[in-house]
């Protein structure tokens, strides 16, 4: 891999644009620069991912094709059927990600799956009580996500790195980051759910939205940087 990560560099421009765009309201702004962000990090894959098996590249690329539809999907995040469907596209995804962490070995441990499983409930409670017409088709990506975000948070991934708590602390490996990006994507689909009940005034909604994809943005870059997917090494276990 190349030591100038220009489509990364491209990825985080892109970001910070949208970033801005949500937090001032400009929305003509995102619908320029948010659709640019998966196919970016998907240009790096292609371009720096060489030690990628082909299942690994296909199922990574067509996670961040996925990714780019709920993309633009949420756009618009108060529009509940725009809301629905990017949450059936971000399943799609995450359900390419679980696949990923599965083919290299990764497992949930219980420390960090009761956790996940008490946010799921809590949220879906939530969801339900206060927004019944989305909580069937949310309670059900947020499935999806803790599952995802789960297996990515197994130590063994990254067997060197250091831990706290049952899980890595990002370092110098790239695998080390990957709790880390599981941790954000399910802060920032948690900051949507609260969005969406409780963000009233026009100036919360914007700066909730900022906060969401700062998240999102982080997390994409963690989960799917080639170098954690470059070698197809299967964790043996005792």
């Amino acid at each position: 891999m190349s030591d100038r990560r220009v489509f990364r560099g491209g990825f985080l421009a892109a970001a910070a644009v949208t970033v801005y765009a949500a937090a001032t309201g400009r929305e003509r702004l995102q619908w320029v620069a948010k659709p640019l962000m998966m196919p970016l990090l998907a240009a790096d894959v292609v371009t720096e991912g060489t030690g990628l098996a082909p299942t690994d590249r296909r199922v990574l690329l067509g996670s961040l094709g996925a990714a780019t539809v709920g993309d633009i999907l949420l756009i618009d995040p108060d529009d509940d059927r725009r809301l629905i469907a990017g949450a059936s596209s971000f399943a799609v995804m995450q359900t390419g990600y679980t696949a990923l962490w599965a083919r290299k070995g990764a497992r949930p441990r219980v420390q960090v799956t009761l956790p996940r499983v008490a946010a799921w409930l809590g949220a879906a409670a939530l969801l339900r009580a206060k927004a019944p017409a989305v909580a069937a088709p949310l309670t059900a990506y947020g499935a999806t996500l803790g599952v995802a975000g789960t297996l990515a948070s197994d130590p063994a991934l990254a067997p060197d790195a250091k831990t706290f708590a049952g899980l890595n602390l990002p370092g110098g490996d790239p695998r080390s980051r990957l709790a880390l990006g599981g941790l954000l994507f399910t802060v920032s689909d948690g900051l949507i759910v609260l969005r969406r009940l409780f963000a009233r005034t026009e100036r919360t909604r914007h700066l909730a939205e900022a906060v969401i994809l700062t998240t999102y943005a982080a997390a994409q870059y963690f989960l799917a940087d080639p170098r954690v997917h470059a070698k197809a090494v299967v964790i043996e276990r005792q």
